[in-house]
């Protein structure tokens, strides 16, 4: 790439700005308003909420034709949503708490969620996905240096113990989790990440129990099994052929 004078990292105009729009109202915002979700209600809470949606996923793709809403896909979304809430202990706990900042907040994190689940595959389809990587981090970082700018964290006046956490654990939870993410865009329909992106709770719900060991009750574990269903049960259903939804 670095051989061509720069030019295996270019992309045309307007797949580079659909790039930083997505790392802006995609990544970005998805995390800022997942942050807010917590801030205003609580984990639960917001959890719940941005697992929304794979909802917001299947009837875009449903609505503009690319895939249809077969049983086993509306299904495997259902039991997704479901499955999700149960792992995390909501259901029956007490522990969903309204705030309507939050519940809006928590809303636009599974819009902008979806909105990216949908929108990255087709540059995947046309685009080498560090390239398309690197302009939606690109695009993450400038929507976060008006967020939160650099003389805000500056006066935060943070220890050397302290940036070198931070520079981990932006690699560790952050870059290596999204760049995965993206690899697997490359082979799954946005239905089909987007459910198997329920999986999440569910890891931090075991590895919390195996390092932590933290009791998971028998609620979490119904949920722990609805999300694997869900999430085997999408990959089983019928693949019809995919189109472009940007034109």
């Amino acid at each position: 790439m670095a051989g061509r004078g720069g030019q295996g990292i270019r992309l045309p105009r307007r797949d580079l700005v659909q790039c930083l729009i997505l790392g802006m109202l995609g990544v970005a915002a998805s995390n800022y308003f997942y942050y807010l979700a917590i801030q205003k209600t609580n984990v639960a809470t917001a959890i719940i909420l941005q697992y929304t949606a794979p909802v917001c996923v299947l009837l875009y793709m449903v609505a503009r034709g690319v895939q249809k809403a077969t049983a086993s896909r509306v299904f495997s979304v259902a039991l997704a949503v479901v499955g999700s809430a149960l792992a995390i202990g909501a259901v029956g706990t007490g522990q969903f708490r309204i705030n309507p900042i939050g519940v809006a907040a928590g809303m636009a994190a599974a819009l902008s969620f979806a909105y990216y689940n949908v929108f990255i595959p087709p540059l995947l389809q046309r685009h080498d996905r560090w390239k398309v990587l690197l302009y939606i981090l690109i695009g993450s970082a400038l929507c976060w240096l008006v967020i939160n700018p650099p003389w805000r964290i500056i006066a935060g006046h943070y220890s050397r113990e302290q940036w070198t956490f931070l520079a981990v654990f932006s690699v560790i939870s952050v870059l290596l989790p999204f760049s995965l993410y993206i690899a697997g865009l490359q082979h799954l329909d946005a239905t089909r990440a987007i459910v198997t992106s329920c999986l999440e709770p569910v890891f931090s719900i075991l590895i919390a129990a195996l390092a932590l060991g933290e009791l998971v009750r028998p609620v979490q574990v119904v949920g722990i099994v609805v999300v694997l269903t869900a999430t085997v049960l999408v990959q089983l259903s019928g693949k019809e052929a995919m189109v472009e939804p940007i034109e």
